[in-house]
């Protein structure tokens, strides 16, 4: 800062003028723990933690696709809405809010990953196609092509991870949807706080935390799998 008050670093992430890049910071020191984490990863998702991402790796699918395939119940690369009522159950969810949240993904996901013009009243959800359904006011998490950018995540924590580093809190996601809006954005905006409640109440610990490793896992869908196995051991 020069003698007039004014920060004269080039790479300053904080601007006197705009408090919000005071109470959202970011981090700089990424690079000591991953290597390139402004590089969108295909098919990994790394934290500080985690450098190689999930083990093994799918290097034929995307982060998103990997997201989305746990609900791909037979494999044929077509999430169905009975399918997506599966894989609800499967993680938890009882029969009618298992059924209201398979409507809502496949009627709103459908034809936007569709291959073709004529929508199909089976509504599905076509995983290669899955980037298609990125909507706005997300996180950046994954990019346009459903890439995992490694820095958009470190920084959602450095940014909203008021209370623990490595947590959130109900009130933190409500705090991180809320930032992530685009003006005029409703239905972006309303999607976003959609998704982030699910996984707040699939994955929220007894305290009422949900951990980074979670969330982690959950871009890539390994969570999903961990969870369903997990009520599945206990049941047995």
């Amino acid at each position: 800062m020069d003698s007039s008050g004014k920060n004269d670093d080039p790479l300053a992430t904080v601007a006197s003028e705009a408090p919000v890049t005071t109470a959202r910071r970011i981090r700089s020191d990424l690079e000591s723990f991953i290597p390139k984490p402004y590089l969108a990863r295909a098919s990994v998702c790394p934290d500080i933690k985690h450098p190689n991402g999930t083990q093994p790796l799918k290097h034929d699918m995307t982060v998103l696709q990997q997201h989305v395939a746990f609900f791909d119940r037979n494999d044929d690369g077509i999430v169905y809405p009975w399918e997506t009522y599966q894989g609800m159950r499967a993680v938890g969810f009882c029969p009618i809010v298992s059924l209201l949240i398979s409507i809502a993904i496949n009627a709103s996901l459908s034809y936007s990953t569709s291959p073709g013009w004529i929508p199909s009243l089976l509504f599905p959800i076509y995983i290669k196609n899955v980037h298609k359904g990125k909507h706005g006011s997300d996180t950046g998490v994954y990019d346009t092509e459903g890439r995992f950018v490694p820095s958009n995540f470190e920084n959602m924590f450095s940014k909203y991870a008021h209370n623990l580093p490595d947590r959130f809190t109900a009130w933190e996601l409500w705090n991180l949807t809320e930032g992530d809006r685009s003006a005029f954005d409703i239905i972006g905006a309303v999607i976003a706080k959609f998704e982030w409640t699910l996984l707040y109440f699939i994955a929220k610990d007894e305290d009422g935390f949900v951990s980074k490793e979670d969330i982690r896992r959950c871009y890539d869908g390994t969570l999903f799998e961990y969870i369903a196995n997990k009520r599945s051991n206990h049941f047995e």
